[in-house]
């Protein structure tokens, strides 16, 4: 896969049986050619490799794209009403008849699944897959028997080629007969283990040997290496269904919920299709989280329109332009093609408090004027309030939208994550625009009294204290400067002690937990492990609902997991249900005492879409990685094992783990070239021997109507018997002596390794650790500090790198750093084109650093980490301080510019801004105090959001209340000089 284009990263594994190869391509490749590239070196990479060994790719998903898992479960039903069905004992609600359990198998089971199950959901319009895993596929197998083989003299080569030459249809063209023809087919395939039994395998003096002769015909399975077994019961058969690239999950599974109810009809008398993973679960709970926060934010705006205006009629204008603002953002996100997800609507909501700014300025102008001049025409007074504000009001929007912009420059998960964000933000501003400036004057005209209005005595109480102090405050302001420069200074200093993390982890709502046992782990102990911990999980945890493991791998294998490992999904019931005072830190705590009492297992603990979102990222299951490249595997493994000692003595470290590379117990069989010349015989002749009689080898199909079951040549006693049974194999040479397989090769049992990792071509090994009670940034730099040494006793041409969530954090940051600048940039140029004042830009520009010091200081106070949502909320912060800033001082510019004195512009100019501005200001505050506050599913990733701005606009309104028109006269005073 070297050289294809826009590919960034390519890494494989290699396991017993599985090689996977990820090919990681750069962001915005069209997922169509990316696979041509690959389907073309593919097709060359099949030339040169062995005999029986294929490739394919997976499917047109991502790593995130299982959106609905099931189970296919037997249970009890009513013989007089077959769609009856519970897991337990009981009576039929129609008849009171006892419910009987039918008797399924697991293969049964399994083959409800492949056939009826799975193809359905298939097509269903966005399914590309259904990856089934656990029971067994039924098969039918021909055991050769040792003792007949050596009468006969044949070979279990010879019963392969039997097979396979007895179950075939052939085609004979067709016979024309006047005006009609007839086609000719020849009917050889097997229509059952009769048939297979009646296959001549060789002939005698005319008489032949049949294949019941010399094997016997039985039902068996294919050998696996993945099951599932569910909440303490026992192995269960599971279907994952796989999402389609591009597609929308939650009307996916829909249609798939759909479907599955459309398919229990047709389902046999007893079963059931049992639901235990449904993304859109998480969907709803998130949307309806941010759905709340948008909904109460909104009523807290109307009261404070209600408040301020003191106006009924003009506070309904104002919160009418709230569903209209909305309503056209949801046209727009239509129109670009944003759904409404986690993200998007809480750029909604945090807009929510900004999308009435344009509104309330332009109905409190409408009202202000009314009142200095009660008989205006009210169209006249509508007309004049917009000449007023349009200018202001588009720039300060035209700003709010390039303070965002640095979103749009996000790549890989955190763009994925925030764009949606930032283009609803946008459309939401927009929208504003066009409902401030087209809608709200003629609705102010047709709702707004004749009058004037009522005097508000809550902003005439707020005049009375705002006058006397604002007139402090200017006489005062080298004072309120420095002390303004001291809360900068002082923020400059507690940065450095904040916590850095990429994301607040999302509450999915489920647990996911790796286990991990020694390599030469079998799938029968590990399952039988894994329903004893789903046992102890729900009799131990009652917050916990369900239990599903999945052992080793799956028939598509997306993870490529041996045996010896368990993913766990652990279910839990709603937050409000828990134990009082149970926190998520704590319930983790306590499935960790359930996994510590199972001896030989080491777990790790995630969520579902964290663990898969690490093992895109850098191949693990953990938050960091630290990937050891090299070349000699006992000096990697080496480093690994130091480097863990290592990473478990840094305060944080959980989960500290090795990846797995070697400890699996193989047995060899190296051929004497000597012996096998004496003999006439090739090391294919042992290879053919060891792979029928030991793994099995595909001898075709057994069609019954539209199902299909395989047909195996093996000899599964061979496997049972061990490393004797192996060296006792028999072999038949050219020159008819019988020998055994021990007469030709050596056969052994050593130690193997148990999986090869690499990356870009090299070999790697992962030391891997998940980060809890302590922010990831600090964690990886004291980790980077213990680990120096080591790295600097490596060998030539080993390298450490880090990985992982780590990762993301530094890429977004580095990102936002760039771009950042050069878009404070752009808001002065717009802020200069909007005031055409050069000082006066400079004194809102100005006060963009003093708007973050209440951010800072909110998160440090909350004890929060520095993430990339913390930084997104920094940005629109900028925007917010810039808007309401620009809102002081223009108009200060305004009304010297009519001849007012500096001084008494100042006074004047402040006093008139009070109202709309503490209306913006709290409008805005209020709208994000729902999200700040909010406990449910997705509310982790928008509250330090909330925060950030929260706590920044509450300083910056300090600051444009008094700091800005103390500091305007100082930034002009050279034109009051006279100069």
């Amino acid at each position: 896969m070297g050289g294809v284009p826009q590919v960034r990263q390519v890494r494989s594994l290699t396991r017993s049986g599985l090689s996977q190869v990820v090919v990681i391509f750069e962001d915005g490749v069209d997922i169509y050619f990316a696979r041509q590239q690959v389907h073309e070196r593919l097709s060359q990479a099949r030339e040169s490799l062995p005999e029986g060994i294929d490739a394919e790719m997976g499917p047109i998903s991502t790593g995130l794209g299982e959106i609905y898992g099931y189970t296919i479960e037997s249970g009890h039903t009513c013989a007089k009403h077959p769609r009856v069905w519970q897991e337990a004992p009981g009576k039929c609600p129609h008849d009171g008849l006892d419910l009987v359990k039918p008797d399924h198998s697991l293969a049964d089971l399994r083959s409800i699944q492949e056939w009826l199950v799975a193809p359905r959901l298939r097509g269903v319009p966005g399914v590309n897959e259904v990856n089934s895993l656990g029971g067994y596929v039924k098969t039918l197998e021909v055991a050769p028997r040792a003792d007949r083989l050596v009468e006969f003299g044949l070979t279990v080569r010879d019963v392969v080629e039997a097979v396979a030459a007895g179950n075939a249809n052939e085609g004979g063209g067709f016979i024309a007969r006047g005006d009609e023809q007839s086609y000719v087919v020849s009917r050889g395939l097997l229509t059952g283990a009769g048939d297979l039994e009646r296959t001549v395998v060789k002939s005698e003096g005319g008489t032949p040997v049949l294949l019941g002769q010399v094997a016997d015909v039985r039902e068996g399975s294919l050998p696996r290496q993945g099951a599932v077994s569910r909440d303490g019961k026992g192995e269960a058969v599971a279907g994952m269904v796989i999402l389609l690239k591009g597609e929308n999950s939650r009307v996916v599974v829909d249609r798939v919920v759909g479907e599955v109810e459309d398919i229990r009809r047709s389902l046999p008398a007893g079963t059931n299709i049992v639901p235990f993973y449904d993304r859109t679960d998480l969907i709803g709970a998130c949307i309806g989280t941010v759905r709340d926060a948008l909904v109460e934010g909104a009523g807290l705006v109307i009261i404070v329109l209600l408040l301020f205006l003191w106006d009924l009629r003009s506070a309904l204008v104002v919160a009418l332009s709230l569903p209209l603002t909305a309503s056209l953002t949801f046209l727009l996100m239509r129109a670009l093609g944003e759904t409404a997800n986690l993200m998007s609507l809480g750029g909604l909501a945090i807009a929510v408090g900004m999308v009435v700014d344009g509104a309330i300025v332009v109905v409190e102008t409408i009202h202000s004027n009314r009142q200095r001049n009660p008989d205006m025409e009210r169209l006249a007074s509508a007309a004049a309030a917009v000449r007023e504000v349009a200018r202001p009001i588009t720039f300060s929007i035209l700003v709010i939208v390039a303070v965002i912009l640095p979103l749009f420059s996000l790549q890989e998960v955190e763009g994925k994550m925030f764009r949606p964000m930032a283009i609803t933000i946008a459309a939401a501003m927009a929208s504003s625009l066009v409902v401030a400036l087209v809608l709200v004057p003629p609705l102010a005209v047709l709702l707004q009294g004749r009058g004037g209005g009522r005097e508000n005595p809550v902003v005439r109480g707020l005049l009375a204290v705002y006058g006397p102090s604002l007139d402090w405050s200017v006489r005062h302001r080298i004072p309120l400067a420095l002390v303004s420069a001291g809360f900068l200074v002082g923020t400059a200093f507690l940065v450095p002690r904040l916590g850095t993390e990429f994301l607040p982890p999302l509450d999915e709502g489920t647990i996911a937990v790796n286990v991990v046992r020694l390599p030469s782990a079998s799938l029968d102990g590990s399952l039988a492990q894994a329903t004893v911990l789903e046992r102890l999980i729900l009799e131990s945890v009652p917050e916990v609902t369900g239990v599903v493991s999945k052992t080793g791998t799956a028939e598509v294998a997306e993870d490529p997991m041996g045996p010896e490992q368990n993913d766990f999904m652990v279910s839990l019931a709603p937050r409000d249900e828990w134990r009082p005072g149970l926190t998520r830190d704590r319930l983790i705590g306590e499935l960790q005492e359930v996994f510590s009492r199972v001896p030989g297992i080491r777990a790790s603990f995630s969520q579902p879409i964290a663990l898969r979102v690490n093992e895109l990222i850098s191949g693990v299951k953990s938050d960091v990685a630290l990937r050891i490249f090299g070349d000699d595997e006992q000096t990697l493994r080496e480093a690994a094992e130091q480097a863990a000692r290592i990473l478990s003595e840094v305060p944080g470290a959980e989960d500290v783990k090795v990846e797995q590379s070697s400890g699996v117990s193989e047995i060899e069989i190296i051929p004497d070239r000597e012996a096998l010349a004496r003999h006439q015989l090739r090391i294919q002749d042992v290879n053919d021997l060891v792979r029928i009689n030991l793994a099995g080898v595909p001898a075709g199909r057994m069609v019954d109507g539209q199902r299909w079951n395989p047909i195996r040549v093996v000899s599964a006693d061979a496997a049972r018997g061990g490393l004797e049974t192996i060296r006792n194999l028999p072999v038949l040479t050219p020159a008819g002596a019988r020998l055994r397989l021990r007469d030709l090769a050596e056969v052994r049992e050593v130690e193997a390794p148990a999986q090869l990792s690499r990356e870009q071509g090299q070999r790697r090994l992962i030391t891997e650790c998940n980060v809890r009670g302590r922010d990831l940034g600090s964690f990886v730099a004291e980790a980077r500090e213990r680990l120096a040494q080591l790295e600097a006793g490596l060998p030539s041409g080993y390298r450490l790198a880090w990985g992982g969530q780590f990762e993301n954090q530094e890429r977004a940051t580095r990102r936002l750093m760039l771009v950042v600048p050069a878009v404070l940039l752009v808001i002065a140029l717009l802020q200069y084109a909007a005031m055409g004042n050069a000082r006066s830009t400079l004194l809102v520009v100005t006060n963009l650093p003093f708007s973050v010091v209440g951010g800072i200081g909110t998160i440090y106070l909350l004890d929060m980490h520095v993430s990339v949502s913390v930084l997104v909320g920094l940005i629109a912060l900028l925007g917010m301080a810039v808007q309401h800033g620009t809102l002081v001082v223009s108009f200060i510019d305004e009304l010297r510019a009519g001849g007012l004195p500096l001084a008494e512009a100042v006074r004047e100019a402040s006093k008139r801004r009070l109202r709309p501005l503490l209306m913006t200001k709290l409008t805005s505050l209020l709208g994000l105090v729902p999200m700040m506050l909010a406990q449910g599913p997705g509310a982790d990733i928008q509250r330090p959001l909330a925060a950030v701005v929260l706590g920044g606009l509450a300083f910056t309104s300090a600051l444009n209340l008094y700091v800005v028109p103390a500091l305007y006269g100082w930034f002009h005073r050279e034109q009051t000089t006279g100069r």
